[in-house]
């Protein structure tokens, strides 16, 4: 397996503290929220990792830069490219291979190991992607998917007024080479849930994460996030953790 985190966002509905700070940066407890993601791909052993870049791209690479992180590739995107025109660029990288894309600027607690597990061994026969879903408070504002006896998505409703129920897409994907394929081979695609998810239903697995999974879309639901109890770090400490600490991005949040 191959993993790419979209970690490129403007993060507008965060100003103005997006003014100073990435969205993907932005502290859970005292830990950014992109190291979470990296922990748990980590833990279940994928070395072959790829972050987009965009906006404040050079304080997210400064913390990627640490030597701790040298299994992660950086890929600039001058302009936004869009989630699947994120992976059209960088068909090279993951071709050939399952991929795990993840959307990383949500909050995401949830057992890593059992989704990739669901998707290797226990998905429905002709399925080609893995969505990891949860129950979201808000459904106007999310994916909403509609389920067959198999859990197999066969309606998708993207931020629409009264959907039909709150199982929502956590905008966590596992999916296999055809799929990025597809994606190649099709213009005028650039969205993967816009774009991509419509096109394959009937095709989508689910797996539904009942720990932790929240948009913190706003300063308000990033403020609730710092209530969720955190999973543990073996790592502590380092340069850029001590200057994190003290960047005022806290006392703005508190």
């Amino acid at each position: 397996m191959k993993a790419i985190l979209f970690a490129a966002g403007s993060g507008t509905r965060l100003q103005p503290l997006t003014k100073m700070w990435p969205k993907c940066l932005m502290p859970i407890g005292h830990r950014p929220l992109l190291e979470y993601w990296l922990e748990y791909i980590s833990n279940v052993d994928i070395s072959e990792v790829m972050v987009n870049l965009h906006f404040h791209s050079e304080i997210v690479e400064s913390f990627l830069k640490q030597e701790r992180f040298d299994w992660v590739r950086l890929a600039y995107e001058e302009e936004l490219l869009g989630t699947a025109g994120t992976l059209k660029k960088n068909y090279q990288f993951l071709k050939g291979s399952t991929i795990l894309a993840i959307h990383a600027d949500n909050w995401c607690v949830c057992d890593f190991k059992k989704f990739i597990h669901y998707h290797h061994v226990e998905r429905p026969e002709n399925t080609l992607i893995t969505m990891m879903t949860f129950e979201t408070d808000n459904p106007e504002s999310s994916g909403i998917v509609e389920l067959d006896s198999r859990d197999v998505v066969v309606e998708f409703h993207e931020k629409i007024q009264n959907p039909p129920g709150n199982l929502a897409s956590g905008a966590v994907f596992i999916f296999e080479p055809e799929v990025l394929e597809w994606i190649i081979m099709e213009e005028n695609i650039y969205d993967f849930s816009r774009d991509v998810i419509p096109n394959f239903l009937g095709k989508i697995a689910t797996w539904k994460n009942c720990m932790i999974h929240k948009d913190i879309g706003t300063i308000e639901q990033l403020k609730e996030a710092q209530k969720d109890k955190k999973p543990p770090f073996i790592y502590n400490g380092g340069s850029w953790q001590k200057k994190f600490l003290e960047n005022p991005i806290h006392k703005l949040l508190d």
